[in-house]
Parts: C-alpha cells; sequence; structure tokens
C-alpha cells in the first residue's frame, strides 16, 4: 500500500503564512503528478495546486501569485506554501497522487486524511 500524510495545517490571521507538507510511503515504484485539494464545508472538493514528476506546476487562478507547490522526488514528499492567506481560503486541505506500488503495472490513485486550515479575519 502507499499513504500519504499531510502536515502543517492550523491557525492563522488572514496575510500570514503556512507551509503544508504531505509525504508519501510504502511500497512505491514510482509516483506522478501530486495535487493539493481543498473542501470547505458545504462545498466541492477543489483544486489548489498541482505539479508534475517534472516540476511543471498548475495553478486555478484564485491561488496564482498566493501559493507555491514544489516536490522533494527523493523523499516522496509534495509542499504547499501559503501565504497571503484569506478568510476564503479556510478548509480542510488534501494531498493527492497518482503512485505505482512496486512489483506491480497498475497506477492507483492515493488520498491523504486531510490537513484543517484555518484563517481568521
Amino acid at each position: 500500500q502507499v499513504q500519504l500524510v499531510e502536515s502543517g495545517g492550523g491557525l492563522v490571521q488572514a496575510g500570514g503564512s503556512l507551509r503544508l507538507s504531505c509525504a508519501a510511503s510504502g511500497s512505491i515504484f514510482s509516483i506522478n503528478t501530486m495535487r493539493w485539494y481543498r473542501q470547505a464545508p458545504g462545498k466541492q472538493r477543489e483544486l489548489v495546486a498541482a505539479i508534475t514528476s517534472g516540476g511543471s506546476t498548475n495553478y486555478p487562478d484564485f491561488v496564482k501569485g498566493r501559493f507555491t507547490i514544489s516536490r522533494d522526488n527523493a523523499k516522496n514528499t509534495v509542499y504547499l506554501q501559503m501565504n497571503s492567506l484569506k478568510p476564503e481560503d479556510t478548509a480542510v486541505y488534501y494531498c493527492n497522487t497518482d503512485a505505482r506500488r512496486a512489483g506491480t503495472t497498475r497506477w492507483y490513485d492515493y488520498w491523504g486524511q486531510g490537513t484543517q486550515v484555518t484563517v481568521s479575519s
């Protein structure tokens, strides 16, 4: 199995910063694109940032210029640096990736358990 464990969430004032981390562990052969999603109460889960194995990134307009995604392939870890946080950024943030386990040929979709980010006004 592959496990994704997020960390770094918490409470921050508007305008502040947080850095989320997500470490993948288990019998991993390869990890493809890594993504961060978020889900606020009563809303659908939405993509926040994505980074390919080669380092190409993608952001929706509502976080461009404020959030930065990065990854350390040697550590199977993805990060999300969040700056200039707004109250509307409050949500549970989830890590997601497609990974291939050692000894297999199929790719599977994996999710972390989520980490709460709360931005006070």
